[in-house]
């Protein structure tokens, strides 16, 4: 009796993950679906050119990206981080904030989002 109880536990818990995975899909396609216009394009190049030279973090649909902003194109958005220089594609960014900063100026060691 008690293994079934076990299986119905581990089924919630799939259905659950499963769930989630189908919400990055569809996000993912109505992203895809929804391309934006040259118009909306252009806008959204302009409002990142205003972070460039700032340490930013980046939301994309899965992830964030942190570095400060070096280059924006008409497509892209060039980080650099350190050593390593990262290209993100404009389409995917949902989100471009700057890196928050303490009241003495000092990079806050937790960002809670």
């Amino acid at each position: 009796m008690e293994t079934y109880v076990w299986i119905f536990v581990f089924l919630l818990i799939m259905l659950a993950l499963q769930r989630e995975n189908n919400k990055k899909q569809i996000a993912v396609r109505h992203l895809l679906q929804s391309r934006r216009s040259k118009k909306e394009k252009q806008q959204m190049v302009e409002l990142a050119k205003q972070f460039i030279g700032k340490e930013c973090i980046l939301y994309t649909l899965n992830n964030q990206v942190n570095g400060t902003i070096t280059e924006v194109s008409d497509g892209a958005v060039v980080l650099e981080n350190g050593n390593t220089r990262e290209i993100v594609n404009l389409d995917y960014i949902i989100r471009i904030r700057e890196y928050p900063r303490n009241k003495n100026g000092k990079k806050k060691s937790l960002v809670l989002d």
